[in-house]
């Protein structure tokens, strides 16, 4: 006599997907790029501010006050003296940090939006849905 065994629950279930289900999830895959985005645009800015640091303290040790530094505005390069270059890094670094400030509370707000909508379609498709980032 052959016995036949099952190794626990192997349907999944039925889960009907509304359009508004569809939407929620549409909305979670269009936030969740977008977050990536900004995540990248992040880590440019911050590039951007070690160099400008860097520049600013290899600035600093030089001891010749007289000496012009040539400062890249636009497409152009610009002579400047040692202190007014030193203001001018000064004050591109307090923009990108201001812009850096800005776009990390956009991705405090989508992230608080992404939190809500796991929330709703977790309750409604348990584990029939995964809305976990890919760690790759």
């Amino acid at each position: 006599m052959m016995a036949a065994t099952m190794k626990g629950p192997v349907a999944i279930e039925e889960v009907n997907v509304t359009f508004a289900d569809q939407q929620k999830i549409n909305k979670f895959a269009r936030n969740t790029s977008r977050m990536t985005e900004l995540k990248n645009e992040i880590e440019a800015k911050n590039k951007s501010l070690q160099n400008l640091q860097d520049a600013s303290d290899d600035l600093m040790m030089l001891d010749d006050d007289a000496l012009l530094i040539p400062y890249q505005i636009g497409d152009v390069f610009v002579s400047h003296t040692q202190e007014e270059t030193q203001e001018l890094l000064e004050a591109a670094k307090e923009t990108l940090e201001q812009e850096v400030k800005g776009i990390e509370d956009r991705v405090s707000a989508i992230q608080q939006v992404l939190g809500d909508l796991k929330v709703q379609l977790y309750a409604k498709f348990g584990n029939n849905i995964n809305l976990e980032a890919d760690e790759s």
